[in-house]
């Protein structure tokens, strides 16, 4: 009779354990807090979604009025990233704001926005924060006359095909976009004061933002390359955000368009658009282009324990080694740009590491001949890959008194002139007191 009771109190011990093991398996993908206008974003861009899925991404969605949206409870963030696809929302639901908006990159976490035609000044205000301006004019849309999408109707060429991209193996992926990108929606510009924004897809020389139904009165504010259609910023906690001014960009209707660029013969039967968008996802949640710095080391020539302090002029050795994160696992992480500075005040000692091809980055080099607090400093900035700001500090001490050397070489005719006075002192002294 006793064994079901041993067999029940042994599944009682075992549930927190079991419980661990499920919520760790569950908390192992990010989430993301997906803020919609309309439920029905999820069956027409439902591709993009799925790609998310597919990558491990664990998707909460919610339309952007929802009351009960909050992005932290007791201090801590429930979600890992951030997407805004509620272009028209005048005011989110719950606790969420513009600066619950900001607080939440500047905590580290990503962000996508996607702007349209209607967008609101709230989306307008979260961009202008991240540094992108869209056009002040609510009507205004990209048009491009050269470079619009080719259909059945010429329309209004709002529709346009774009391949002006980035060139960044790191931001788009080293396979190449072949097709362009449709767009339709509106442009912006990057606030020249913000130097962390960057554009990641262009309109041509020919395009202009207006309204297509409405004749010029004014020469347009914003025109040819300088529209940038989508942006990306990487902020200095790594925190990075994407910023689009097309919500149909994303949707599974342009995804599967065929494309044929006006004024060219090439036509594509299915558009770059899901290459562009599943590609700089990919970056915009550190699933490329994320470095990470471990064990940091330094240590004099022919020792292998750090030691508490340095003397000049002694022979020492640094190395520190640095992985990429792939989207499943961390790589060895392969440059010839890394350099280490020995800082006080400003560098005394500026070395490139040399690599074992292995993520391990190494130097050697002697202390300088001055003595202060000193710091080994790895500031690291590469366009795509987050930064890397390392920092050891070390004192380093000049010779005690016993450790010099006792007879100097080049002191020798030092030694001599010394000698020499004070033989010459003596003889003066014996001829002075004896000589009558």
């Amino acid at each position: 009779m006793a064994k079901p009771y041993i067999i029940l109190i042994a599944f009682i011990s075992l549930l927190p354990i079991l419980s661990f093991a499920f919520s760790s398996e569950s908390a192992s993908g990010q989430r993301l807090l997906v803020l919609l206008d309309d439920l029905a974003l999820k069956s027409s861009h439902s591709i993009f979604f799925k790609s998310l899925q597919d990558r491990g991404f664990e998707l909460d969605f919610k339309l952007a009025d929802d009351p009960k949206i909050t992005l932290q409870r007791y201090g801590k963030y429930l979600y890992d990233g951030l997407i805004l696809f509620s272009p028209t929302i005048e005011r989110f639901g719950g606790s969420l704001d513009l600066a619950a908006v900001l607080d939440f990159v500047d905590a580290g976490h990503d962000l996508i926005i996607s702007a349209d035609p209607n967008a609101s000044d709230l989306i307008r205000n979260i961009a202008a924060e991240c540094g992108v301006d869209f056009d002040e004019d609510p009507s205004a849309v990209v048009i491009d006359h050269t470079g619009y999408a080719v259909s059945d109707t010429e329309g209004d060429h709002t529709l346009i095909a774009s391949d002006y991209f980035i060139q960044s193996d790191v931001i788009l992926g080293s396979t190449k976009i072949e097709a362009p990108v449709l767009f339709k929606g509106i442009g912006h510009s990057l606030n020249p004061a913000n130097s962390l924004v960057l554009k990641v897809l262009s309109a041509s020389p020919s395009a202009y933002s207006a309204n297509p139904n409405s004749k010029l009165s004014n020469p347009p504010s914003l025109t040819g390359s300088t529209i940038s259609l989508v942006s990306v910023v990487q902020a200095r906690n790594n925190a990075r955000v994407m910023i689009s001014g097309s919500l149909e960009m994303f949707s599974n209707r342009l995804f599967r368009s065929s494309v044929q660029k006006a004024r060219s013969s090439d036509k594509y039967g299915k558009s770059g658009n899901e290459q562009f968008v599943t590609e700089l996802s990919k970056w915009v949640f550190h699933e490329r282009g994320h470095l990470m710095a471990v064990n940091v080391k330094h240590h004099k020539v022919g020792e292998t324990d750090e030691p508490a302090i340095y003397r000049i002029n002694d022979d020492l050795e640094y190395s520190v080694e640095i992985y990429e994160w792939s989207g499943t696992n961390w790589e060895p992480y392969v440059a010839n740009d890394v350099q280490v500075q020995f800082y006080m005040m400003s560098p005394y000692v500026l070395k490139t590491l040399s690599n074992d091809q292995k993520g391990l980055y190494y130097t050697s080099f002697k202390v300088p001949d001055v003595y202060g607090v000193f710091q080994f400093k790895v500031e690291y900035q590469r366009l795509g890959y987050t930064s890397l700001s390392l920092a050891k500090q070390i004192p380093v001490r000049p010779f005690r008194h016993n450790e010099y050397e006792r007879f100097i070489t080049t002191a020798f005719p030092y030694y001599g002139a010394s000698f020499s006075m004070m033989g010459g002192f003596f003889i003066f002294s014996i001829v002075y007191l004896y000589n009558k």
